[in-house]
């Protein structure tokens, strides 16, 4: 490596390095505001079985347009403390309160809050949702009219339970609530004009849930909120990110009446409410959730100290009811893993709640062959291992065609250079001789490009597919405890603040597995023949860009960077069988070509 490529790539290293502390400084993170901590007075629980009530179709209403204020504040009386009402099933706790009258927390049964390696660190808590929101799911927001005082009565019923409460204007809201199959809860909220006049209704929203963190370490890079408008699902602040950073957008408002239906989720967890009609329109907007104590900073340095969520809700215009008249609302609400068979078995594309993109036909037929391999193999590490090699074994012809392919091109270098050289004064006539000389030698450029490009969908649908299969959280392979979470064997404390690497506030941790892949990464760059025509300070970058690589995955899945490795491994083995099996300089059918003369310069006078 000569000193300019050294250079090159000891500068860029070092803005590397220097990004996320500049990005920080020129857009600071805004300030999270105080928490409220609210008193709760647990009532009773209620173990109910699957059960469903027929509701009437809401009447029709003229959508006017109409748009409600993001919800900067409670009316709930401070002086009345918080009761709760708690339903339970196989599959979940949901435990409902008066402050809202809607569902404060789902506690998910069969899943841990958190994975942890060692046993003292274990505890009995169970994966929640909307944990520490500001707002109950299925609670409304619209002001005083639509929601009085905030207090709601909760009932428990032969199909569930009931919240209901008396407005200010005259008007009752009654909310009904019935558990049901796959992690579904069947909801119908219905406003009744009980008196003798007209009573216009303000415009308001329903609240869907709000996406919060799995724990107290999850920093939220994988919250979110998404919609679905009948023809495909978007997320919402998703034009907010941009390549130079800023103040992401904290207020989103979308559709006109085709909200069929909205999410908020992390990384494996999601609420996701399904109006019986499209809803009007969607608004979501960031919330701050209450901060972590002092206590439990000290007690874990990984804890994020600004935790934030976004609260997704369904969006409705005015409305006048007439007397005795009432407006109802029927939702199905699901709250659970971001599972794809429990998701795809509701229809609705609710599947897309997985959020695979582009390239989601790979994903989920890698997701469903993973599975299978599992049920062989009784462990998804090698599950992962056996799907690279088949995977592998698949692309074979077009890897080994490529490989060859570029051989070939370089043992032809000779003579290319020749032509250039010869015409270099009629670029015209050059490129002509070229495209003859190849076509002559049976070789093309695009020969060892289009078999790896062909193979990008399923590469990136395999990592899409990792990053979210619920299936991987916590599931153990040799030293990795969780392949959906990096393999640390151990912190070296002190170094935390090494960009990329390091844990602020704990350490630098040591992930055997992308260190691994960031070796083999190397080895399979110095296998690869360079390019024709690559001058040497482009072959030298190539060479060690796989470093780059290391860095950015270097905290991701050991899941991901396992496939990685493997994928590596098994593509130095192509290449080193291809290189004791292929004739190497001569092109097929053909003898070996002799060397093409070089011109001579002529002397000048």
């Amino acid at each position: 490596m000569d000193r300019k490529s050294f250079i090159i790539l000891l500068i860029s290293f070092g803005l590397l390095m220097a990004w996320y502390p500049l990005v920080n400084k020129l857009f600071p993170p805004l300030p999270a505001p105080q928490g409220t901590n609210s008193v709760t007075r647990p009532v009773t629980d209620i173990d109910t079985n699957k059960s469903d009530t027929s509701q009437p179709s809401p009447p029709a209403v003229a959508p006017p347009r109409a748009e409600t204020s993001p919800d900067t504040a409670r009316i709930i009386r401070p002086d009345v403390a918080e009761e709760t009402l708690t339903l339970t099933n196989e599959n979940a706790r949901y435990t409902f309160t008066t402050h809202g009258g809607g569902l404060k927390v789902f506690e998910l049964l069969k899943y841990p809050a958190t994975v942890s390696c060692d046993r003292k660190q274990m505890t009995n808590r169970l994966a929640s949702l909307n944990t520490g929101a500001k707002r109950p799911a299925l609670a409304v927001i619209g002001g005083e009219a639509v929601e009085g005082d905030g207090l709601f009565k909760l009932t428990a019923m032969p199909f569930g339970l009931r919240a209901e409460k008396a407005l200010p204007n005259g008007i009752f809201l009654i909310k009904d609530f019935a558990l049901s199959t796959n992690y579904l809860i069947k909801a119908t909220n219905r406003f009744e004009n009980r008196s003798d006049q007209p009573v216009a209704l303000p415009a308001f929203e329903y609240v869907v849930g709000t996406s919060t963190p799995m724990g107290t370490r999850d920093e939220s890079l994988t919250l979110g909120a998404q919609w679905y408008n009948g023809q495909k699902a978007e997320d919402a602040f998703a034009e907010s990110v941009g390549c130079f950073g800023g103040r992401p957008q904290t207020d989103f408002a979308a559709g006109s009446s085709n909200v069929f239906w909205a999410s908020a989720f992390n990384q494996f967890f999601a609420i996701v409410g399904v109006p019986a009609q499209p809803a009007y329109r969607l608004r979501a907007h960031k919330v701050d959730l209450p901060p972590p104590s002092k206590e439990e900073i000290d007690a874990d340095s990984k804890t994020w100290a600004q935790p934030f969520g976004h609260q997704v809700a369904f969006a409705y215009p005015t409305t006048t009811l007439a007397p005795n008249q009432s407006l109802e609302h029927r939702f199905d609400l699901y709250a659970g893993p971001k599972e794809y068979y429990t998701l795809s078995l509701l229809g609705r594309n609710l599947d897309l709640v997985m959020r695979f993109g582009f390239f989601g036909f790979f994903a989920k037929g890698l997701l469903l062959s993973l599975k299978a391999l599992y049920a062989l193999a009784q462990n998804y590490g090698t599950a992962i291992i056996v799907i690279t090699i088949l995977i592998k074994l698949f692309f074979w012809p077009l890897t080994n065609a490529s490989t060859k392919s570029m051989k070939r091109m370089a043992a032809l270098q000779p003579q290319m250079k020749a032509i250039q050289e010869k015409y270099k004064d009629d670029p015209r006539k050059m490129n002509m001789k070229l495209m003859e000389f190849m076509k002559e030698n049976r070789v093309s450029p695009l020969g060892g490009c289009l078999p790896m490009l062909l193979q990008i969908p399923v590469f990136i649908g395999f990592y899409q597919m990792l990053q979210s299969a619920i299936e991987l959280r916590g599931a153990a392979f040799l030293w990795a405890c969780d392949l959906s979470q990096p393999d640390t064997v151990f912190v070296i404390p002190g170094l935390g603040f090494i960009p990329f690497f390091g844990i602020p506030g704990s350490g630098l941790p040591i992930n055997p597995l992308p260190l691994m892949m960031g070796v083999t990464m190397l080895w399979q760059a110095r296998l690869t023949p360079p390019s024709p025509g690559m001058d040497p300070v482009q072959q030298s970058i190539m060479k060690y860009m796989p470093l780059m690589f290391m860095v950015f995955l270097y905290n991701f899945s050991a899941g991901l960077t396992l496939y990685w490795t493997v994928q590596n491994l098994l593509t130095i083995l192509q290449m080193k069988v291809t290189k004791a099996t292929d004739p190497k300089t001569q092109a097929p059918g053909k003898p070996a070509l002799p060397a093409f003369p070089t011109p001579k310069k002529k002397r000048q006078s």
